[in-house]
């Protein structure tokens, strides 16, 4: 098994999945922040193979810190004459005199790095960087907004709540300044909404929960991506903390789906989130993952978390699924194989 026949298979099934939905983005113009990340790239992807399946027309600008760095990293997607790559930073975003019929808003910071470090630029860049994308929406004349938020604004989840929902009013820790990416997220959505009530634009946002698939960079702080990396490299699986924290990993070709049908079809105002049911605790998982792809060899070390949340981070998709008849279609097992066969592991 290869990388390149993963991704393929999940480029089909994603367009087969949204067959009906492609058509109404004909003659679309589309503005996309974020269009370079792990979850913009997935989007494009989809994007250029509905565009050339069905000859739709399709333009799309992204803008990008580096375009050059994105070419050298994904140059089908940086010569694809319907999309042009645009340099700039998304806090000096400005109209640029175009109009647009969508703008996608998926530039975020999620560094866990930058969180401990420098927690006031990563508050900043969260609101600041989502009111410069509203005033540019806005500016332009887009007909839809799609804003993307996080499953972190429901703070620590309560451990007797398997499964929270979109009606959760709970928030994040005020007293510590690990809060400062989900406070941000909280404020970006207020102000989704203020835009929304105040001048009648037409704004969706989803809440983004664990995510794996091709593209994911293993070696950043993802417990899932680091747990595969040291699988494939044939090193013991090693949990720092108790093993006790639960997570749910939604595979990025059922993400894209369910991006795109919130852009297309979802209610004016809608928020959902996006993520899988199916929890396992760290532990589970490095078990999981060692079996899987081979040795078995895992270790929990029992250290203390200093993680943002230490217990459970698991998305309600009633919502979702009902009213906009999504449903996920990769599991975690399959997930994680897809993950490692794109990142090299022959099974």
């Amino acid at each position: 098994m290869t990388h390149q026949p993963v991704f393929m298979q999940d480029l089909a099934g994603i367009f087969c999945r949204l067959e009906r939905d492609w058509p109404k983005l004909a003659g679309a113009r589309l503005f996309i922040t974020g269009g370079t990340g792990f979850i913009g790239r997935w989007m494009l992807e989809a994007l250029r193979d509905a565009n050339q399946r069905l000859g739709l027309g399709i333009e799309a600008v992204i803008l990008t810190r580096d375009p050059e760095l994105f070419a050298s990293k994904a140059p089908e997607l940086a010569t694809y004459p319907a999309f042009r790559f645009v340099p700039g930073d998304l806090l000096g975003l400005e109209p640029d005199g175009a109009t647009y019929s969508h703008v996608i808003h998926a530039a975020t910071d999620a560094s866990a790095a930058l969180n401990e470090q420098d927690p006031q630029r990563m508050f900043d860049t969260v609101v600041a960087g989502t009111r410069r994308a509203l005033d540019f929406a806005r500016a332009c004349g887009a007909g839809r907004v799609l804003s993307m938020s996080s499953g972190a604004v429901y703070g620590v989840q309560p451990w007797d709540f398997t499964h929270v929902d979109e009606d959760y009013c709970g928030g994040p820790n005020l007293f510590t300044h690990r809060s400062a990416y989900a406070e941000g997220k909280r404020a970006a959505e207020m102000l989704c909404t203020i835009y929304g009530a105040q001048f009648g634009m037409d704004i969706v946002q989803s809440r983004i929960f664990a995510l794996l698939g091709p593209l994911l960079t293993l070696d950043i702080h993802f417990a899932a991506g680091n747990f595969i990396r040291d699988a494939m490299q044939g090193r013991s699986i090693t949990v720092q903390g108790d093993g006790r924290a639960v997570r749910s990993y939604l595979y990025a070709a059922d993400l894209t789906v369910w991006l795109w049908a919130m852009l297309l079809r979802a209610p004016a105002g809608a928020t959902y989130n996006v993520g899988s049911e199916e929890a396992i605790s760290i532990g589970e998982l490095a078990g999981k993952i060692a079996a899987l792809l081979g040795g078995g060899r895992h270790e929990i070390l029992g250290k203390p978390d200093r993680g943002w949340n230490p217990g459970r981070y698991v998305p309600s998709t009633a919502r979702i699924r009902a009213e906009l008849g999504v449903e996920p279609v990769v599991g975690l097992d399959e997930a994680i194989r897809r993950t490692a066969a794109w990142n090299g592991w022959v099974t």
